[in-house]
């Protein structure tokens, strides 16, 4: 089980969510880049890293010498980096080969094209090793499985063409190994499901109980008393209609939180308290049932009492993925993390 900790550990942290996942269990790490993959290395960590984007051939080398394998999805690639490892003396580079079932995104199309790309590395043994094969589903985690049969009915012609299997076969992502069993290879590319979020956002039940990893907090940074008729926030897009208390707290879009959340609300002292105007840059503004001093704890995702606001129900209302607002959560927003 490989656990997929790019984007910063899906918003949680990447080194910190590798090492957690490490202690767990997990035997290796994806990542989408070198430079995460580097980031890993410099922490210490030793395990087998994949990074799961392509690289340009012109770091073959650093990856080779790190010991970091490279996804690679044409045969033009390996010509390129070939001269470029052999000039630099390299250590031999472990490579996976992309396959294009249907996610459109990147790999080899044609099981002619892989063919030969595998004779090439059968042929080249000192500059590369063929570690590892795979293919990412694009409707795994959807009710209709019509698409996904299409995908694997393509996965097991490009893998026809193999007289011999490399160390590694993945198809499994997070939705694929919760909800399907076929095309199975060896490795469990396991992702969101890490952090307790389901990859459908709830369209398909998990068949095990997933607990989110991450609350969201603040503080109210200023308090004051709204005269009605008074507007809040760019655009004057809220005016009070009678007098109330409001409070400021010091978080905005720049910080990962959606601009459009005005009319949704957080969570002060166990109770709902809508956020009202525009969210701003570095700021946001929520009314309040009374006054509270200044430093109240203010909850956007997570459990106060007994009101809570998942992710999903913040994407759902941003009309986005909870995706989105994991990885978004900005680097000046302190990560705390706590041993359970």
């Amino acid at each position: 089980m490989f656990a997929v900790v790019k984007a910063n550990g899906y918003g949680h942290g990447l080194t910190q969510a590798a090492q957690a996942c490490l202690e767990a269990g997990a035997t290796g790490l994806c990542v989408a880049i070198l430079d995460e993959g580097l980031t890993l290395r410099a922490a210490g960590i030793t395990v087998p890293i994949l990074v799961l984007g392509i690289t340009e051939p012109r770091w073959a080398s650093l990856a080779a010498e790190q010991q970091i394998s490279l996804t690679v999805g044409s045969l033009d690639w390996f010509r390129q980096a070939a001269e470029l490892l052999t000039t630099a003396q390299a250590p031999i580079l472990n490579v996976h080969l992309a396959l294009d079932t249907g996610m459109g995104r990147i790999g080899f199309q044609e099981p002619a094209a892989l063919k030969e790309t595998v004779d090439y590395l059968n042929a080249h043994t000192e500059i590369f090793t063929f570690e590892g094969i795979f293919t990412h589903f694009a409707t795994a985690d959807e009710q209709d499985p019509t698409y996904f049969k299409q995908q694997c009915q393509r996965w097991q012609a490009f893998m026809a063409v193999l007289s011999t299997r490399p160390r590694y076969v993945h198809v499994s992502n997070t939705a694929t190994s919760l909800w399907h069993d076929a095309c199975n290879g060896n490795m469990i590319r396991y992702g969101v499901g890490i952090y307790g979020l389901n990859p459908s956002g709830g369209t398909i039940e998990s068949p095990y109980q997933l607990e989110p990893a991450l609350r969201l907090t603040t503080q109210l940074a200023f308090v004051k008393h709204l005269a009605a008729g008074m507007s809040v926030s760019y655009g004057a897009t809220y005016t009070a209609k009678q007098d109330e208390w409001v409070g400021t707290l010091p978080i905005g879009y720049a910080d990962g939180y959606p601009r459009r959340m005005q009319g949704f609300y957080v969570l002060v002292d166990g109770q709902k308290c809508e956020i009202i105007g525009r969210v701003c840059m570095d700021q946001m503004m929520v009314r309040l049932p009374h006054e509270y001093p200044v430093d109240t704890a203010v909850t956007l995702i997570g459990q106060d009492g007994e009101q809570t606001i998942t992710m999903q129900a913040v994407a759902d209302y941003a009309g986005t993925i909870h995706y989105e607002i994991a990885t978004t959560l900005g680097m000046r927003v302190p990560r705390v993390y706590e041993d359970q």
